[in-house]
C-alpha cells in the first residue's frame, strides 16, 4: 500500500507537534516535519513517539527566514525516496507584540511578512512538483481570524497590525494559489484561539487568563476538516476549523 505523505512545518511544539502525532497514529503515513532546532525537548519527544504500522517521521530543517532551507529540505525528502506529497500544512508562523497602526514599526511588518507570507509561498513553490504527483493533493495554510480584513472592526484585531496584515497577505496568496491551480485543494484555516504561545498572548491582551481552546481540540478539528476537504466543496475558502464555518477574507 502506498504511504500517505503529509508535510507539516513547525512540528517542534504546539499545534504542529500535535498534528504530526495525530497523523503518525494512522497506519501507512509518512510525516515530513520541519523544525528550526532539532535539539529541543519537543522534537526529542516527537522522535520517540510510537507510530502506527508502516508509519514514520522524517525531520527536515526549515527556518522561515531562509530562502535556501526549503530547497535543502526537498533534497532530503527526495533522497529518502519520497516521490509525492499528499498534504502540505503550512503551520509555522510568527508574531510580534501588539502594535496599533499608529506605532507599528517597519521592522515588525517586514519580520511578520517574511515569516507568515513569504515563507509559506516559497514552501509552495518548492514542493509544488511533489504535490502534483499526488492523486488528490491538498495545500493547507494556518491563518487566523486576525488576518480577516472583514473582521477587523468586528473582533477588534486592529491592535495586531503586523501580525494581522501578514496573515491577510498569506490569505491573498492562498486564494491566488487556489485560482491558478485547478488540480489542488487549497484552504486557509483559522485554528481558533488556542493555548499556544501566540494564542495565550492574544488572550491575555483581551483580558483572558489563557486561550479557551486546547491544542488537542484544535488539532482534531483541523485534521477532520482536512480529511473532508475537496476541490469542489472546500477549496478557495477561509474556514474556522472549530466551527466549520467560513470567515470573510
Amino acid at each position: 500500500m502506498s504511504s500517505t505523505v503529509v508535510l507539516i512545518t513547525g512540528v517542534g511544539k504546539g499545534i504542529g507537534a500535535t498534528l504530526a502525532r495525530t497523523y503518525l497514529t494512522r497506519p501507512n503515513h509518512t510525516v515530513i516535519g520541519s523544525v528550526r532546532d532539532e535539539s529541543t525537548a519537543g522534537v526529542a519527544e516527537l522522535k520517540s513517539f510510537a507510530t502506527a504500522d508502516n508509519s514514520k517521521l522524517l525531520l527536515v530543517h526549515i527556518d522561515s527566514g531562509s530562502v535556501d532551507d526549503p530547497k535543502k529540505a526537498l533534497t532530503v525528502v527526495q533522497g529518502a525516496g519520497i516521490e509525492h506529497v499528499d498534504v502540505v500544512i503550512a503551520n509555522a508562523g510568527g508574531y510580534s507584540t501588539p502594535s496599533p497602526i499608529d506605532s507599528v514599526g517597519r521592522e515588525e511588518l517586514i519580520g511578520c511578512f517574511e515569516t507568515n507570507a513569504a515563507a509559506p509561498m516559497l514552501l509552495f513553490q518548492t514542493f509544488k512538483p511533489l504535490l502534483q504527483k499526488a492523486s488528490a493533493p491538498k495545500w493547507i495554510v494556518m491563518s487566523t481570524s486576525a488576518g480577516s480584513i472583514g473582521y477587523i472592526g468586528v473582533i477588534g484585531s486592529h491592535f495586531l497590525s503586523a501580525y494581522g496584515a501578514s496573515k491577510a497577505a498569506l490569505n491573498w496568496l492562498t486564494q491566488a494559489i487556489h485560482v491558478t491551480n485547478d488540480w489542488l485543494t487549497v484552504v486557509a484555516l483559522h485554528p481558533g484561539l488556542v493555548q499556544t504561545g501566540p494564542g495565550n498572548w492574544v488572550a491575555k491582551h483581551v483580558g483572558l487568563e489563557q486561550a479557551p481552546t486546547t491544542i488537542e481540540d484544535s488539532a482534531s478539528s483541523i485534521v477532520k476538516l482536512i480529511d473532508n476537504a475537496t476541490r469542489d466543496g472546500t477549496s478557495g475558502k477561509f474556514i474556522s476549523a472549530l466551527e466549520g464555518t467560513e470567515i470573510p477574507w
